[in-house]
């Protein structure tokens, strides 16, 4: 059975997305960006928007009953390649060991211009303690 999870506000509907999708005990989170409440992409840079993009998957995570320590899989697409380092140093603040497998790719583009980083996960939801 399939489980859609949402955080508010959530500006994932208006595009028939859900922000993530609960099978079983795994999570699959929608790729998270650098944006605000509003949905508008943050100003600061790469680095600004990365911090926000960990954050926003941080929050849909625990939606789903999830962390950052039970990612398994992420996904992280950069418009420039550049930023490699700083991906690392972001990896490094909101993961620990074991770090979760990850693939990282340039693509030309996001949803919306001003949009430098977008991050995608597979997390395990563990059991409740006492269950």
């Amino acid at each position: 059975m399939l489980k859609r999870i949402t955080t508010q506000p959530d500006n994932y509907a208006p595009f028939l997305l859900s922000q993530g999708i609960q099978f079983g005990n795994l999570l699959f989170i929608s790729g998270q960006a650098g944006a605000a409440d509003d949905g508008k992409i943050i100003a600061g840079g790469f680095l600004a928007q990365g911090e926000q993009a960990f954050l926003n998957l941080r929050r849909a995570l625990e939606a789903g009953g999830s962390s950052l320590k039970d990612v398994i899989k992420v996904t992280i697409f950069v418009t420039d390649m550049a930023h490699f380092e700083d991906v690392v140093a972001l990896r490094r603040r909101f993961f620990s060991a074991p770090y979760p497998a990850d693939t990282i790719a340039e693509i030309k583009a996001l949803y919306d211009p001003t949009a430098m980083i977008e991050i995608e996960a597979i997390a395990a939801i563990r059991p409740s303690e006492g269950l």
